[in-house]
């Protein structure tokens, strides 16, 4: 594939510098400039996702490499003439070299996994770097080298790998065992905090050389010392730090307090003694060695910046929210921090607000079609706004207390009241006509995600919603009453109630309530669950209100002739008492003189409210969104209850029908927004809008977002969305207090350097740089690329190769157990004529280049049939043949499933059968799933050893421990073939864990709960600790995102625990590289021993069955009683 050429020659460097004073003066810093390298003559650094270079004294930098696609990690060879970097130029990661002088981009790896450049090896030949591609799991990295013009990735002897750096001479590798370089955690303590390795590459030797508890990471090599970065410190910052592996003396060399050191880069110095250039905030610094001379480097960017050049973009990629007009002619959304309308049909979108460097959200049309509400952030909080529905006047703010996030408003169907709720579950009412807010209640279990669901009643005196009872976790729902202020709660709570909402005759409060009870039982064992339990139910608001589904009976009408109508009455009379009967049955109301539609009040009798609940007869479910429609009949949301049920649909249920039918209104929705006169359905599928009627069998119309477009200033963007992360966490984090951090001196401090951001991930960076000075766990930060290439997939075989008398053989092909039907790969099936040993000699009829690695011969031949040529020799002649086969677009679960039966069958063999192995990866489905998969095969083992090293985490495992915490209660005997023991699907001899310290969240309370449970030893490091929870919540308006931790783990002692240590094992062992060089797994060996030794000191023995009993006489035996 062509690359477009470097765009500067290296001597341009230099001649830059001599550029008139006015360009240099024009920017005197060039912003946030990131991944530093250092050569004798020139640094090299990414600044707007490109390179560039400017000389070691610093001064104007001139541009190395921009193609399309961002470069990151660039890394000078040792004698300065080459830079190889990491360049995502075909939507993959991958390492390229190009010449210091220009040229063209050389790629070096094709495969689809990223890489992580590390270093040069110090022959100026090879390049280091760490990837999880090969590895069994996808959380494990290993380091690599390969050579500098490509070919076949060699693996260094260590078991694991992320930052390393291989010594002057050659021999001794420093590196850490894995990496938290870029996670969002500062002064983090706990169990993944790295330490610094040095393995003797010649003796196979290995001691760590740093244990501090906390970070030790990114270690460089300068004239037989070892150089890294650390937060040991009094700083609590990571600074420069040196270690002489002959004394083992260290001293810490940069005392920065601000800000941590990142992309730390050692280089040759001016007088070959070293020299590390580093960024500190939006700084690059020179540190002269070994006396430690710190020298800021002045950075001229010259030229335009197009990444702030304010631009247009299509709102409609983030869109927050959606609404549609009184009638349905037009569609409510915000998007990009801006409030359109859209066409149901006809016409072109409006931008309502057009606010620069505000958002507004949550925008919602009143009944009346007059007024638009939202949200906004224009005085630096989210206030209560109200604007003219077509946009030719300014919007009018209702509230001045917004210092807390609040969402959904609700227009009352007079339009004269509006309901919405803030972050603490709290819900209010503004009152138009007074000005005045009113809080009405509040949930004492708020939800994270900001959605209120409220209904008011046709007469806008009253407001039903649902909330958790004050002294249980079930939601009930409330009626709060306008009037008085006065809150009823109307169902006891015994159930779980949701989303209740009006009848339009004022008759029947509808709302979704978990009352059905149909038990589903695993096929598995002795368990159940109780799925779509919710059910519709119509409660009469008062006693007079009669039931729509009494029994009926046909009877013969006799006329009364004393009853007989006085003759001359009327007729318009008549007229008018028939259009009344019409209107009620239609939920219409007759108009005053003034115009306006007469509501007849609404009363509600409390008393006796859930008793007279009716359930509505149409199947059990779950339910999503519920309304009424202009004809009452109840329209709701219908949501498949397990995987492979049916799709999503709109039902609708009328209470008048005597056939009690559910119809279906749409199939493929589950998400739906009524017009407020309740003839038109705003409906959302896949992504798209579209408008239908509300009734059965409607036929919807596409809504059509083209033209939402919306000129962004970056910079004014880039302050708002720095400043809503800022608020989320601060409304948001479980701790009101955060962790003892100064949350506004924060905002000040990072805020200051959204100036020097040039692209949106720099902003990014800049945001989790803040919210990693919580000092907590699962505070991310995430988001879309925001310039990347399509991706060009790349093919895989599940196989290992091997470089082979000028050809590639496949060294090993990836299987699981013979009874794991899943773990084939395209090598693996059945009839495939391809073996280990064998060599690939071409792929769809083109030679494979033995200089490149294997991969390349893969690019875009993922998920389609290929024609590969095999061969048990290395030559391309008459004995080859072609196999058809599909590559995958990943392996990583055929490794892991080929690791787990290496495992299983080591522990069998040591153990003589008697003992169990399975491995959980995570907490979440596929962690439940793997556990169960391996678990009921292997119960009869007298010992078993649960494997979570690695565990991502998920949900709290609490079912997990209960599958493996199943105590005897008895046994039941019979005639023919083995007693039972109940239950029958538990484990009842001896169990161990083995954790790491790359387990975490759910992996940190997996061998908590293990150890508090009795159920056996942990063997192995100290876990993660990261055990705070989050659950959703706002999401920033260009569709990025802030996970907050919502809440907190504390134990039963009332003590935080585990959050920022983790989980320590009662049998440490320490992955030594040295004893792992053959394949050895010490933990696991550990494991092994001490659940052999658990069997010895505590088998499991059933009891011996008693003799049948004698019960010829009366009653039973003594013994028995």
């Amino acid at each position: 594939m062509s690359r477009r050429p470097i765009l500067v020659r290296l001597a341009a460097v230099t001649a830059l510098v001599a550029m008139p004073a006015a360009l240099a003066a024009a920017r005197p810093h060039g912003g946030l400039v990131r991944h530093p390298d250092v050569s004798a003559e020139a640094i090299v650094f990414a600044y707007a996702n490109d390179l560039w270079l400017v000389p070691r004294d610093g001064g104007i930098a001139v541009p190395l490499a921009s193609p399309a696609g961002p470069e990151l990690m660039p890394r000078f060879s040792p004698d300065g003439e080459t830079i190889a970097f990491v360049g995502n130029y075909d939507g993959n990661d991958d390492i390229y070299t190009v010449p210091a002088q220009g040229g063209v981009p050389h790629r070096v790896t094709h495969h689809p996994a990223f890489e992580m450049l590390c270093d040069w090896t110090p022959d100026g030949e090879g390049l280091l770097f760490s990837f999880n591609g090969l590895a069994p799991m996808r959380r494990i990295l290993e380091l690599y080298t390969v050579d500098a013009d490509g070919g076949l990735p060699r693996k260094l002897p260590v078991p694991y790998g992320a930052c390393g750096a291989i010594s002057p001479d050659g021999r001794w590798l420093a590196y850490t065992p894995h990496t938290r370089d870029n996670r969002t955690w500062k002064r983090y303590r706990g169990g993944m905090a790295t330490d610094i390795w040095l393995f003797d590459l010649d003796n196979l030797t290995a001691r760590r050389v740093t244990d501090w508890e906390g970070t030790d990471t990114q270690p460089m090599w300068a004239g037989g010392k070892l150089y890294y970065l650390s937060d040991a410190g009094p700083e609590h910052r990571w600074n420069v730090f040196e270690f002489d592996p002959q004394t083992n003396e260290r001293r810490q060399l940069t005392t920065f307090e601000e800000f941590d050191t990142r992309h730390a880069a050692m280089g040759p110095g001016p007088d070959g003694r070293g020299e590390i250039v580093l960024q500190n905030g939006s700084d690059l610094y020179l540190l002269g060695l070994p006396d430690a001379t710190l020298r800021r480097v002045e950075i001229t960017i010259p030229g335009a910046i197009p990444t702030l050049r304010p631009q247009l973009v299509d709102a409609s990629r983030n869109i927050l929210s959606w609404d549609l007009s009184p009638s349905g002619k037009r569609v409510l959304v915000s998007a990009r921090g801006d409030v359109f309308t859209l066409p149901a049909e006809h016409g072109s979108p409006r931008n309502l607000t057009r606010t620069a460097g505000a958002a507004e959200r949550d925008p919602a049309w009143s009944p009346d079609g007059k007024s638009i509400a939202f949200f906004s952030d224009r005085t630096g909080e989210y206030e209560l706004y109200v604007a003219a529905a077509d946009g030719r006047s300014e919007a009018r703010r209702l509230t001045t207390d917004g210092a807390v996030f609040r969402h959904s408003p609700i227009w009352s169907p007079d339009s004269r009241r509006i309901a919405f709720a803030d972050k603490t579950g709290t819900i209010f009412v503004h009152d138009l006509d007074s000005g005045k807010t009113r809080r009405v209640d509040q949930d004492p279990v708020p939800a994270t995600q900001p959605n209120l669901w409220a209904s008011w009643s046709p007469d806008s005196r009253w407001l039903a919603y649902a909330r958790t009872t004050d002294d249980g976790f079930q939601a009930a729902v409330y009626v709060w009453g306008a009037d008085d202020g006065a809150v009823h709660q109307v169902t006891s709570g015994m159930f779980n109630d949701a989303t209740p909402v009006f009848g339009r005759k004022g008759k029947f409060l509808f709302f979704v309530s978990g009352r059905e009870f149909r038990p589903t039982y695993s096929d598995l064992d002795t368990t159940w669950i109780y799925a779509g339990t919710r059910v519709l139910i119509a409660a009469p608001l008062r006693p007079d209100v009669e039931s729509p589904f009494l029994p009926k009976s046909d009877e013969e009408k006799v006329a009364d002739e004393s009853k007989k109508k006085e003759e001359g009455k009327d007729d318009a009379g008549k007229d008018r008492k028939k259009k009344k009967k019409k209107n009620k049955e239609n939920g219409t109301d007759e108009k005053s003189d003034d115009g306006k539609k007469k509501v007849e009040p609404v009363e509600i009798a409390f008393d006796g409210f859930e008793a007279r609940a009716l359930r509505i007869p149409v199947d059990a479910g779950r339910f999503g969104a519920l309304a009424v429609n202009d004809k009452n009949q109840l329209i709701y949301a219908r949501l498949p209850v397990m995987d492979g049920d049916a799709k999503p649909a709109i039902k609708l249920f009328d209470l008048d029908d005597e056939k009690r039918e559910e119809k279906t209104v749409f199939e493929g929705s589950g998400a739906f927004t009524l017009s407020a006169d309740g003839k038109k359905l705003l409906a959302l599928s896949n992504g798209k809008a579209m408008i239908l009627d509300a009734k059965p069998g409607a036929k919807p119309k596409p809504v059509s977002t083209d033209g939402m477009l919306v000129e962004v200033d970056p910079r004014v963007e880039w302050r708002q969305v720095f400043n809503d992360a800022w608020r989320f966490v601060r409304d948001y984090f479980y701790d009101p207090h955060m962790h003892g951090v100064d949350w506004p001196g924060m905002r000040e401090h990072y805020g200051a350097m959204i100036d020097e951001c040039v692209t949106r991930d720099d902003v990014s960076q800049v945001i989790r740089e803040m919210i990693a000075e919580l000092n907590v766990g699962h505070a991310y930060y995430f988001g879309p690329p925001t310039e990347r290439e399509p991706r060009i997939p790349v093919g895989l075989l599940g196989a290992d190769f091997e470089l082979h008398d000028g050809a590639y053989r496949f060294a090993r092909i990836y299987r699981g157990g013979e009874y794991d039907l899943d773990a084939r790969g395209p090598l693996g099936q059945p009839g495939i004529d391809v073996h280990e040993g064998d060599y690939l000699l071409a792929v769809d009829g083109q030679p494979v280049d033995p200089t490149q690695d294997p991969w390349a011969a893969f690019i875009g031949r993922s998920g389609r049939s290929i024609v590969i040529t095999v061969s048990d020799k290395p030559t391309l002649d008459d004995s080859a043949r072609d196999v058809v086969v599909e590559p995958l677009g990943s392996e990583a679960p055929l490794r892991y499933r080929a690791w787990i039966e290496k495992n299983r069958r080591y522990v069998a063999e040591k153990t003589g059968g008697r003992v169990g192995y399975i491995h959980v990866p995570d907490t979440g489905v596929n962690g439940q799933n793997e556990l169960v998969r391996q678990y009921f095969g292997q119960i009869h083992k007298a010992g078993l050893i649960i494997d979570e090293r690695w565990n991502g985490g998920g949900q709290i495992p609490t079912r997990f421990i209960e599958l493996l915490n199943r105590p005897i209660t008895n046994y039941w005997a019979r005639r023919d073939g083995r007693d039972w023991p109940w239950p029958p699907d538990a484990h009842h001899g001896p169990k161990v864990m083995l954790i790491n310290g790359l387990a975490g969240s759910g992996g940190d309370a997996f061998p908590a709960y293990f150890r508090q449970a009795g159920l056996g030893k942990l063997v192995g490091t100290r876990t993660w600790g990261g055990l705070v929870g989050i659950s959703g919540g706002p999401r920033l308006i260009d569709g990025h995102v802030v996970t907050i931790p919502s809440f907190a783990f504390y134990e039963k002692d009332g003590t935080w625990g585990i959050e920022g240590h983790g989980v320590d094992p009662d049998i440490e062992v320490i992955d030594d590289p040295a004893k792992m060089v053959d394949g050895s797994d010490p933990q696991l060996d550990a494991a092994i021993a001490e659940v052999l030794a658990e069997i010895e000191r505590h088998p499991y023995v059933p009891p011996k069955r008693p003799e049948y009993p004698d019960r010829s006489g009366m009653g039973i035996a003594p013994e028995d009683r």
